[in-house]
């Protein structure tokens, strides 16, 4: 087992329920337990400026599968919830990309373990901070040792909120 950490985004349509039915759908998986979210972040887009803002989290689990495996679940779930793949960077309805998958590092043709671009997303950052400060990289930085321009970054729901619990 490991730990793995997935990010996901939302900017059409009701982005909450999109959220969370990916997360309800991650945590059927077979493959992945003992789930727990960050906070729900609303933040603006990157890339592609001109589309809704996006709702993002982090979500922390642990998995028995192998990076290309998880990375084949999660674009399951995206297209099972009706992602369309038009625009790079465009709007969509659920957006789940693997962040990192244990200690290790993982390059292929379709998968870079961690996320290439983890370190300037502050859309990841916060939530990932949140939940795991003190995860080491695979070049044994910390978490809460990446900067990151914040700014942009609302809280828009706790996670108990986010899973319905009463606060």
């Amino acid at each position: 087992m490991a730990a793995c950490f997935l990010g996901l985004g939302s900017n059409l349509g009701d982005r909450l329920a999109h959220l969370r039915c990916a997360y309800q759908a991650l945590a059927a998986e077979p493959g992945l337990t003992d789930l727990r979210p960050s906070s729900v972040y609303e933040t603006a887009p990157v890339g592609l400026v001109e589309q809704p803002d996006f709702l993002n989290l982090v979500v922390v689990a642990e998995t028995v599968l192998g990076p290309e495996e998880l990375l084949d679940c999660a674009l399951r779930i995206e297209a099972d919830l009706g992602r369309e793949r038009t625009v790079r960077w465009g709007p969509r309805v659920i957006d789940i990309d693997v962040l990192l998958l244990g200690s290790a590092a993982h390059r292929s043709a379709r998968l870079q373990v961690p996320h290439p671009r983890l370190a300037e997303r502050a859309f990841v950052l916060v939530p990932l901070r949140e939940i795991a400060p003190d995860w080491r990289l695979p070049d044994g930085q910390r978490v809460r040792e990446m900067a990151v321009e914040e700014s942009g970054v609302r809280l828009a729901l706790s996670a108990a909120e986010f899973l319905g619990e009463p606060s």
